[in-house]
């Protein structure tokens, strides 16, 4: 089972790895939120949310640089906000034309662009700290002790539980496809493109085929085990002492850094 291809889980020994994650989430978000409410150019406020993740980055004994070197995942995404940097507010810092249009980057757009850039690169960090130290199904019982939709949770939980069975099914077809094309010497090894479209095509019926089968059979054998639409777990993560002390300290120090930002 190819589980590396979406369970980024890393099994350690640290505080943070042992923090109930219900505190985790709420940390999470609460630090995504803090970022998200700072004003633009508040650089001394989001130097200090980044000092924050390096300590949690070293108390989880991943690595200072752990996050660091997964986050740029997220630039391409932030890139989305150049327009802002062309914002009407602010002075204006040049004049491009480029043909019938005429760009004016001001330094308000510049502000908040690198501020937006901060923002997602700093949210980033946190989300992939939250997945590295924490299981999957801790994430979700998290959520659903946080009174969040059972149903939703519950479709979660399938979708993920089942992305692996289903992406040994695509593997399985993918190496099947393989030994039936056999390339000939000096010949394009696969047929062409119309013949590759058309077993892909294919492919696609038969993933679907499968997998509907393959849910019906598994929905009739939790049936059959007592399954009333509740995923139950073995955790009963209840909040200790430690788990409390983390969460008021985060939280002092998510307001310190807002007071940071808006103190002027």
């Amino acid at each position: 089972m190819h589980y590396h291809a979406f369970d980024h889980y890393h099994a350690q020994e640290s505080r943070i790895h042992h923090l109930d994650p219900r505190v985790k989430v709420l940390l999470t978000i609460g630090f995504i939120l803090s970022n998200a409410l700072l004003p633009d150019g508040s650089w001394l406020a989001f130097a200090a949310a980044w000092l924050l993740l390096l300590w949690a980055n070293d108390q989880t004994r991943l690595g200072l640089g752990y996050t660091f070197r997964r986050s740029f995942v997220a630039l391409p995404f932030a890139i989305a906000a150049v327009s802002a940097i062309f914002s009407p507010l602010g002075q204006p810092l040049a004049e491009w034309n480029l043909g019938f249009i005429t760009l004016i980057p001001t330094d308000f757009g510049v502000v908040r662009f690198f501020s937006i850039l901060a923002r997602s690169w700093l949210s980033v960090q946190m989300a992939i700290l939250l997945v590295a130290t924490t299981q999957f199904p801790d994430l979700i019982h998290a959520f659903e002790h946080l009174k969040t939709p059972r149903t939703l949770t519950t479709i979660i939980a399938f979708l993920y539980r089942y992305l692996f069975v289903l992406t040994d099914e695509a593997y399985r077809l993918l190496r099947a496809r393989s030994a039936r094309s056999a390339g000939l010497p000096g010949k394009h090894r696969g047929g062409s493109l119309f013949w590759r479209a058309k077993v892909t095509g294919s492919m696609a019926g038969q993933l679907f085929l499968r997998s509907y089968e393959r849910s019906d059979r598994i929905y009739n054998a939790m049936l059959a085990r007592g399954y009333s639409g509740h995923i139950r777990t073995l955790n009963p993560h209840t909040m200790q002492r430690s788990d409390w002390l983390m969460l008021i300290l985060s939280v002092l120090l998510l307001l310190f850094i807002q007071i940071i930002g808006w103190y002027r």
